[in-house]
């Protein structure tokens, strides 16, 4: 890939960065929390942020209401903290993700100390963002720390999406699923949420902790069978979700519940957003943009192979005169069955470079807006048609790659990953695809 190409690719998923950032998104709303703590006679204003975000949501109210805060906890995933200094009333600890570690349960449980002294007076300020699932929890007694670790890995290794690992999530867990706002009633509480989940639901976002639960015990165990996992889950989860499931422990809390009343849940970031800023910068570079969609999901090979088609489909057309860009963001899935290392947004793009091979004029970027593509250090990767053929001529074969699930160490070794380190947002993922005016004889003899 030219170096042009990938600074184009670059700086348009820079733009979706921006209009993501934490501190910017926390910041629009500090006069709306401010004017209720004033208005509402609060003796104590409480922070609680969890999350990939946690740092620089936070850093907004440190900076912003500095004489209101009385005290505040983050809970941040290890690297995701920042030089930028906090009030003296915020403690910050980093634990692990998307597995959960010690520092994460032992954190959770002073944050719930906190809670639990609130009362009426109190307005509690929740900065929620992606990550806060692994990053905020207490499991169920009898289950433990690494039995919880355990069902996270086998659903997230079978291919759950985010809806299906929080059901679970949320019925082995203290705080989550409507939770936390039950352990902080009767105070006022406020969630600002940076989204990285599809259409931006609110139970789904770091499984729900401040808003009513639709899921059930009974889609828990649906889960579980679904991907043939009741035999391999830890048996003292299985028992929770059973007896729940018939009733004789107590549900999460739902719709209609009065700690509800007391709850206001505000998305301050999403994908959508991010999209959008992708698209005004790609415009202004001069490129006819078009968003495809701000909730692609689904199986990240099969998605790859989706996005090369609708690129090849524009390419071709008629009416391709000018240089195009299309733009897609959400989150995909991949089914481990090989022993490689890589994430989504890397397999993604293998797939992508496989469908495109030979292709003169398409370039590519599949990234991750947290800077983190499953258990990598990079973001995501670039690729375009000269990718696979590139990768041959070294020795490494690109179908092999992607049968291993080793899409990392492929790109790696043709040095087209994209790396920024932790971004300090999340919004999912974002695929850019560059195409330049076509010469139509070469595409129609490769087509």
């Amino acid at each position: 890939m030219t170096n042009t190409d990938s600074q184009q690719l670059t700086d348009i998923f820079d733009a979706a960065l921006a209009a993501a950032n934490p501190y910017e998104c926390v910041t629009r709303h500090v006069p709306h929390i401010s004017r209720i703590f004033k208005d509402g006679g609060f003796s104590r204003l409480l922070l609680v942020s969890f999350g990939k975000a946690a740092y620089l949501m936070a850093k907004a109210v440190s900076d912003q209401m500095p004489q209101a805060l009385s005290h505040g906890i983050i809970i941040t995933k290890y690297g995701h903290t920042h030089e930028a200094a906090l009030s003296p009333m915020v403690e910050v600890f980093e634990a692990g993700h998307p597995l959960p570690d010690d520092n994460g349960l032992a954190a959770t449980a002073k944050a719930i100390d906190l809670l639990k002294s609130a009362d009426e007076k109190t307005l509690v300020l929740c900065l929620i963002s992606g990550g806060g699932s692994a990053l905020f929890l207490d499991p169920t007694p009898p289950v433990t720390l690494f039995e919880k670790q355990e069902v996270t890995a086998l659903l997230l290794k079978a291919g759950a999406d985010i809806e299906e690992l929080n059901a679970v999530r949320k019925h082995i867990s203290l705080v989550k699923g409507g939770r936390l706002a039950e352990l902080a009633y009767p105070a006022r509480v406020i969630s600002l949420i940076l989204s990285d989940v599809i259409g931006d639901r609110l139970d789904v976002i770091a499984s729900g902790p401040t808003s009513p639960d639709d899921s059930t015990f009974s889609r828990a165990i649906e889960v579980v069978g679904k991907y043939g996992l009741r035999d391999r889950i830890p048996a003292s989860v299985m028992k929770i979700l059973d007896t729940g499931g018939t009733g004789r422990l107590p549900e999460t809390p739902k719709r209609g519940n009065p700690i509800f009343e007391r709850v206001e849940n505000i998305i301050v970031g999403s994908n959508e957003k991010a999209t959008e800023a992708a698209r005004q910068k790609a415009s202004e570079m001069g490129f006819d943009t078009t968003i495809l969609s701000s909730e692609l999901q689904g199986e990240a090979r099969v998605v790859g192979k989706e996005l090369a088609a609708k690129a090849r489909e524009v390419a071709v057309a008629p009416s391709t005169i000018r240089p195009q860009c299309l733009i897609c963001g959400g989150e995909t899935t991949v089914t481990v069955s090989g022993v490689g290392k890589g994430g989504r947004n890397t397999e993604l793009a293998l797939a992508f470079a496989l469908e495109i091979e030979g292709i003169p004029g398409i370039s590519f970027l599949s990234a991750g807006t947290d800077g983190t593509d499953g258990p990598t250090d990079a973001a995501g990767a670039f690729a375009d048609g000269e990718t696979a053929e590139r990768a041959r001529s070294i020795g490494l074969d690109p179908k092999a790659y992607l049968a291993n699930n080793d899409s990392y160490s492929f790109f790696r070794g043709i040095n087209d990953l994209l790396i920024t380190g932790p971004t300090g947002t999340n919004v999912m993922d974002i695929q850019i695809i560059l195409i330049e005016p076509p010469d139509r004889t070469r595409l129609c003899m490769d087509g």
